[in-house]
């Protein structure tokens, strides 16, 4: 039975009244007119409340795992026009399914993915009712992230959601604002979906928040020469690398710049723990 819509809002909260009951649940009024549009409100999504007729719910309404029309006093993890960070539950030929926090989970057509899902892991998805009225999501949030007021030197969280074509992180604060890491400042491997946190950087023309994700340079620099000592350690105290060796290479085995590299090396000569040579670092 096609139910009228006309004055409830799919994917989204609604105040309804209780107008009867039956032994699987109650039925909310639809607000048309026709008691054929009355909306079930099962027994097993009440919530433990008692309820009666006359009543007044705050019912979320969407569609269940048969298409039907259906009500939930249970939050969901996001309503329409909202972006949520949601784990993905299976891979299907149609798409994706993430978990909702409702009994029917959402899905992620093939052709609203950016990028590959995988099972068990978490994205922002955004929240939207498609072409048929059923509730569905897509990777792509960029343009339904907002700009934010905030000052340098606040401490952010955020989500990675996309990569620059030039390789910066595009990060989504608190899973609702634009914010971008540029390439020259991280060195660890994001994959879309991973956590972040960092401070303001600054605040680009077109709003979005440039954020800092390294530790200060003194922290940085500490941190890296321990890195170094230790390498040395488990190499009989020697390694190939000084501050004539590639950034590719001091990349890939340190995960950091060749710049950083070659400050915490001149630590290390300073403090007299290590010496180098044309061939490499030693541990003295």
């Amino acid at each position: 039975m096609k139910v009228n819509l006309r004055n409830v809002k799919l994917g989204d909260f609604n105040l309804l009244k209780i107008v009867r009951k039956a032994d699987f649940g109650y039925y909310l009024d639809a607000k048309t007119g026709n008691t054929n549009d009355d909306i079930l409100l099962p027994n097993g999504s009440i919530e433990g409340k008692n309820l009666s007729i006359g009543d007044e719910v705050n019912a979320f309404i969407y569609r269940d795992s048969k298409d039907r029309v259906i009500a939930t006093l249970k939050a969901p993890l996001a309503k329409v026009g909202e972006v949520a960070y949601l784990k993905v539950t299976s891979n299907t030929k149609i798409g994706s399914f993430a978990d909702f926090g409702l009994e029917k989970d959402i899905l992620i057509p093939l052709r609203e993915q950016k990028y590959r899902l995988d099972e068990g892991q978490k994205y922002l998805l955004y929240i939207y009712e498609d072409k048929t009225g059923r509730l569905a999501a897509t990777t792509d949030i960029d343009k339904y992230l907002e700009e934010l007021e905030i000052n340098q030197g606040e401490k952010i969280s955020g989500i990675v959601y996309g990569f620059q074509t030039n390789g910066s992180l595009r990060v989504a604060i608190d899973g609702k604002y634009k914010g971008v890491v540029l390439k020259n400042e991280y060195f660890t491997n994001f994959k879309i979906g991973d956590k972040v946190e960092g401070v303001v950087k600054r605040i680009y023309d077109d709003g979005i928040v440039g954020i800092r994700l390294r530790a200060t340079k003194l922290e940085e620099r500490s941190e890296l020469q321990k890195k170094i000592v230790k390498y040395l350690e488990e190499n009989d105290g020697v390694m190939k690398f000084n501050d004539k060796s590639s950034p590719e290479s001091i990349k890939e085995q340190f995960n950091t710049s060749k710049n950083y590299f070659k400050i915490a090396l001149g630590g290390l000569m300073k403090q007299d723990v290590i010496s180098q040579d044309e061939f490499g670092t030693k541990l003295k």
